[in-house]
C-alpha cells in the first residue's frame, strides 16, 4: 500500500509537470519572443493566489503523425477560475509551449467546461490566446472543438461579458471565438490575427503581404475594426483587461459596478458654454465635453482608433456607469459612414445586453455622401444604427450638441427610436438638411428672382434658422424635452439616469429581430 507520503510526492510531481507546460526549452524559446507561458500570464492578470484550475490533467486521445508522443497533462490550454480585484471571473490561456498552443479537441473540452461554469455562475469569461490554430494531426475532431466552442460563445453572448486578450499568432478558424467576443484587446508587434496567412495570400493572388499589414494590432485596431484596444505589451494588456471589468457587470442580471461618488453631482463647468463655435464650419474635440460632464478621469474610450468620427465608450456619471455615444466633429465633421455606423450599433447593442444607461451626444451632418459608401453599402449599415437604439431598452438619454440633420438626427437616439429624454444646448441645429442646402431648394425661384441675389440669400437664410434651425421648434413639439446651457449638461444626466434608474420595458413577442447586417 502506497504511503501518504508517496501520495503526497506524487501529486507534487504532477504539479510540477504541468507547469513546466511542453518543457524547459519550449518555455525558452516562448520567453525569448517577448512572451510569457500561460501560467505566468494567468498570474499577470488575476489576483494573487485566486487561481483555481480546473481538468489540468486532462490530454488528447488521438496517435497519428506522432501525437502519442505528445501527451502533455493539460494538454496546451490552463483553464479555471480566480478573481480580478476581489470579482469572480473565469479564465482559458493558451499554452503555446504545447504543440504550439493547437486547437485540439482536448483543448475544446476543456475551454468548453470553463465557460459553461462561467455561465451557470454569471462570471465573465476572459480568454488569453496565443496559438497557430487548428491541431491539424486531429483533422474533423479539432475542427468539432472549434464548433463547440463557437456554439457556447454565441450562447454566452449577452449573458455575461466575453473579452479575448490576443498575445500571440491567431489564425485560420480559431479567429471566430475572438470575433464572437465582446471586446479584443491586441498587443502591439506580438499578437496577429487572420483567416490566411502571407504564403496562402502570396500563393493564391500574388500579393505581397507581411503579418503586421496583413493582421497586426495596429491593422484591427484602425482598418478591420476588430480589435477594441491596443497594448504596448502584456504587461498593458492585463491592465486594460482589468480596467475594462472594472466597468462591467458580471452578467446581465447584476448591475454595473458603482463607485462613491467622488465628484460633485452639480458640477457645472463654465468652459462647456464656450465650447461649441458659433459658426457651424468650425470643428470642436467632443471628448472635451465628455471629460468636462462626466465623472473626473473617468472615461474610457473603446474603439478609439477605429472609424474616429464616432466616438463610443464608457464613463462614471456620480459613480455610477453609463456607456456613451457621440459624434466626433473634429474628425470628418462627425458624418456617419459605414465603419461608424457598425461601431456604434454594436456598442449600443452591448450596453444594452448587459443594461448599462446610454448617454449620445449628437452633432452630425448627416450621412457620409459618395458612390464608395454606396456601394459599400450605407443604406445597410446606417439601419444598423437605427436598429440598436430602437432596440435598446436600457435608460436611453440624448443631448444635442449642435447639427442633428436629417436621417442622421432620426438614428441618433431621437425620440422617435424610443429615447426617454432628449436634451439640446442653445447651439443645437436640428432640421431636415442644412440652412443654406435648404434655401437652395426652397426659395430658388424667389432667388433667381431678386435683384440682390446675395441680399435675398441672407434673408431666407435667417428667416430658415428662426424657424427651424434652433432647438425651439424641436421643443414646441415636444420632440426636444429642454433647452439647456451646456454647463447644466452634468447635473440634467444625474437626474435624469436616477429617475429612469428603475425603468422597465415590454417587448413584443417574437423569437427575434431580423437585424440589416
Amino acid at each position: 500500500m502506497t504511503d501518504a507520503h508517496e501520495l503526497k510526492q506524487n501529486l507534487l510531481h504532477r504539479r510540477e509537470e504541468l507547469r513546466q507546460g511542453g518543457g524547459p526549452g519550449a518555455i525558452d524559446r516562448q520567453h525569448a519572443k517577448g512572451k510569457q507561458t500561460a501560467r505566468e500570464r494567468i498570474d499577470g492578470l488575476l489576483d494573487p493566489g485566486s487561481f483555481q484550475e480546473v481538468d489540468p490533467y486532462l490530454t488528447h486521445r488521438h496517435s497519428a503523425f506522432g501525437l502519442d508522443e505528445k501527451r502533455f497533462p493539460g494538454d496546451s490550454v490552463v483553464t479555471g477560475f480566480g478573481r480580478v480585484d476581489g470579482r469572480k471571473v473565469a479564465v482559458a490561456a493558451q499554452d503555446f509551449t504545447v504543440i504550439g498552443g493547437s486547437f485540439s479537441e482536448a483543448q475544446s473540452q476543456k475551454v468548453c467546461q470553463v465557460l459553461d461554469l462561467a455561465v451557470g455562475s454569471g462570471t465573465p469569461f476572459i480568454a488569453l490566446n496565443d496559438s497557430v490554430g487548428a491541431r491539424i494531426q486531429e483533422g474533423v475532431w479539432s475542427l468539432a472543438g472549434y464548433s463547440e466552442l463557437f456554439w457556447r460563445n454565441t450562447q454566452a453572448s449577452g449573458v455575461i461579458p466575453q473579452i479575448s486578450v490576443m498575445l500571440g499568432p491567431c489564425a485560420g478558424g480559431s479567429v471566430y471565438s475572438p470575433g464572437l467576443t465582446d471586446f479584443v484587446i491586441m498587443t502591439e508587434g506580438i499578437s496577429h490575427m487572420f483567416i490566411t496567412g502571407p504564403e496562402v495570400i502570396r500563393t493564391v493572388t500574388g500579393e505581397e503581404v507581411d503579418f503586421d499589414t496583413l493582421g497586426g494590432a495596429w491593422t484591427h485596431a484602425t482598418t478591420s475594426g476588430v480589435a477594441h484596444f491596443v497594448a504596448a505589451d502584456e504587461g498593458e494588456a492585463f491592465a486594460i483587461t482589468r480596467r475594462l471589468l472594472s466597468y462591467l457587470p458580471s452578467n446581465n442580471v447584476e448591475s454595473a459596478p458603482r463607485l462613491p461618488p467622488g465628484d460633485d453631482p452639480q458640477r457645472a463647468d463654465p468652459a462647456l458654454d464656450s465650447l461649441v463655435p458659433p459658426d457651424g464650419s468650425r470643428s470642436y474635440d467632443m471628448r472635451d465635453a465628455i471629460q468636462r460632464i462626466f465623472d473626473r478621469d473617468s472615461f474610457f474610450e473603446v474603439h478609439a482608433r477605429f472609424a474616429p468620427n464616432a466616438v463610443v465608450g464608457l464613463a462614471r456619471l456620480h459613480g455610477e456607469v453609463v456607456g456613451i455615444v457621440a459624434n466626433q466633429p473634429a474628425h470628418l465633421a462627425g458624418v456617419l459612414d459605414i465603419d461608424a455606423s457598425d461601431k456604434i450599433a454594436r456598442f449600443v447593442r452591448f450596453c444594452d445586453a448587459f443594461n448599462i444607461p446610454l448617454v449620445t451626444f449628437v452633432d452630425c451632418p448627416g450621412f457620409m455622401p459618395g458612390t464608395m459608401q454606396e456601394h459599400g453599402g450605407i443604406i445597410r449599415h446606417g439601419a444598423k444604427i437605427v436598429y440598436a437604439y430602437s432596440e435598446a431598452t436600457t435608460p436611453k438619454v440624448c443631448v444635442v450638441t449642435r447639427k442633428a440633420y436629417g436621417g442622421a438626427y432620426i438614428v441618433m437616439s431621437s425620440k422617435h427610436v424610443r429615447t426617454d429624454l432628449v436634451y439640446a444646448w442653445p447651439t443645437a441645429e436640428i432640421a431636415v438638411m442644412g440652412a443654406e442646402g435648404a434655401v437652395n431648394v426652397l426659395y430658388q425661384r424667389q432667388l433667381d428672382a431678386a435683384a440682390d441675389t446675395a441680399a435675398a440669400r441672407q434673408q431666407f437664410l435667417a428667416e430658415f434658422q428662426e424657424q427651424f434651425g434652433g432647438p425651439y421648434a424641436a421643443a414646441r413639439s415636444g420632440h426636444v424635452d429642454d433647452v439647456i446651457l451646456p454647463s447644466e449638461t452634468r447635473g440634467k444626466l444625474v437626474a435624469a439616469l436616477d429617475f429612469l434608474r428603475d425603468k422597465q420595458a415590454a417587448a413584443l413577442p417574437k423569437k427575434h429581430g431580423n437585424m440589416p447586417l
